[in-house]
């Protein structure tokens, strides 16, 4: 693309030259703090670290998940069209953005109200950038990442690149454009791989329900709720294929991943997509002292007790684990009678139509967002058992389907990574003048 006609140094350490027209200004000299008090009747807003401020309330359930909702809405801060509003404790992940509609904002945001001619989506753009975010982070005052607050103090002195206003608007109508599109080309590709997960499904579906040979005889399973079933399978509750069940502990725990050698307690999330991931877990404070018979280890079944609707009863096998990893108080354990049914199996048959349907008709809960099921929901739902070497056919051929679409699945995924990179590259080249627009 295009470039300025002259450049001249920015005197900016993380940015070498600006265009020569453009200015490099203080952020005291853009803006005012606005600390103007709330009313009712106003919205009230939040800061996302992908799409910036939002233009409506919360509503109920994403409000009790994301914090305590204030009764006196004099409490939160007064937030107008035009201002930049920001997250004090996670400006410096991106937590950023500009003001659309009238509302109101925690009191651990700081509201920027601009005092030049300045375009707050330039302003966003520019402050959502690696660089920016960079120098948010260094700004901020605290000893530990989930310490860090960005105060007014210091972003005030933090810079900005500013061209004239008219070039702002031509800049932000570019990106508004350019961006839309690579969004719209990643959710197609986003609804490709929702597509191939469902393709898999539909794989599982079939193998587990009927077998290897969809022309087998079959025969009645005494139950309208499992149907037919092939003649050779037997009809079986789940209870009598495990042993044991039981859930963990949850203690208060840091907000991140445990690094290796130090204790951490699995998240709900580790197995989302009926595949272990060990990484989904939060470090154990040191003042806790771990329970050694909630470790997980190779071999275990893990089922989530409660997750949204979707995702409530999602299990999958542990086959590798890297240790000093516990159990958590959303997550039942199990272990397979192998003589009867191989673990990852058993696995498969928890993902099949009629057991997400038993599973979810046996959820209970205040909100979608947070079900839950107990034990007995797991331990009474009915499946057709067969021989372990069929058992063993199926999963061979279950694994070549998931070979075959994952990497369909990787490619696509490396394609939306390009895709974001690009949109990345375009934003923050355009908002410092490495391209004319």
């Amino acid at each position: 693309m295009r470039r300025y006609e002259q450049y001249k140094p920015s005197s900016l350490d993380w940015l070498a030259d600006v265009p020569s027209h453009w200015q490099v200004v203080a952020n005291r000299a853009l803006f005012r703090e606005r600390q103007e008090a709330g009313e009712d009747g106003l919205p009230v807003l939040s800061v996302s670290l992908h799409t910036g401020v939002s233009d409506d309330e919360q509503n109920e359930e994403e409000n009790a998940r994301t914090r305590t909702r204030m009764a006196d809405r004099t409490s939160y801060k007064r937030v107008r069209p035009g201002d930049v509003a920001y997250n004090m404790m996670r400006a410096w992940q991106g937590a950023i953005g500009a003001v659309r509609t009238d509302g109101l904002v925690s009191p651990a945001y700081v509201v920027a109200a601009p005092t030049a001619a300045l375009n707050p989506a330039y302003f966003e753009y520019l402050y959502r950038t690696d660089w920016l975010i960079g120098e948010m982070n260094r700004a901020s005052k605290g000893i530990t990442d989930f310490r860090k607050r960005l105060y007014w103090q210091e972003f005030k002195q933090l810079s900005a690149v500013v061209p004239p206003r008219e070039e702002q608007d031509r800049i932000v109508a570019f990106l508004d454009q350019k961006t839309a599109e690579v969004d719209a080309a990643i959710a197609k590709k986003e609804r490709l791989i929702g597509l191939l997960h469902e393709q898999m499904d539909i794989v599982i579906n079939q193998l587990v329900r009927v077998g290897l040979n969809p022309a087998a005889s079959l025969k009645d399973s005494g139950t309208p709720w499992l149907g037919p079933i092939p003649s050779h399978w037997r009809p079986s509750r789940l209870k009598f294929l495990f042993s044991g069940m039981e859930q963990g502990w949850s203690p208060q725990c840091f907000n991140f991943e445990a690094p290796e050698g130090t204790w951490g307690v699995l998240k709900v999330g580790c197995v989302n997509g009926a595949v272990f991931n060990e990484r989904e877990n939060k470090q154990l404070p040191p003042s806790e002292r771990p329970i050694p018979g909630l470790q997980v280890r190779v071999g275990d079944i893990l089922i989530s007790r409660a997750n949204s609707l979707e995702l409530v009863g999602s299990a999958a096998f542990v086959n590798q684990c890297k240790g000093k990893l516990l159990l958590c108080d959303k997550l039942y354990r199990v272990h397979a009678h192998e003589d009867q049914v191989l673990s990852e199996y058993l696995v498969l048959m928890l993902r099949t139509k009629t057991a997400r349907q038993w599973i979810e008709n046996g959820a209970n809960g205040a909100s979608p967002s947070m079900q839950n099921i107990g034990q007995d929901v797991i331990k009474n739902l009915l499946v057709a058992v067969p021989p372990l070497d069929e058992q063993r056919q199926i999963l061979a051929q279950v694994e070549s389907a998931r070979e075959k679409i994952g990497l369909l699945e990787n490619r696509t995924r490396s394609e939306i990574g390009a895709m974001a990179e690009m949109r990345r590259i375009l934003i923050s080249d355009a908002v410092v003048g490495k391209i004319k627009i």
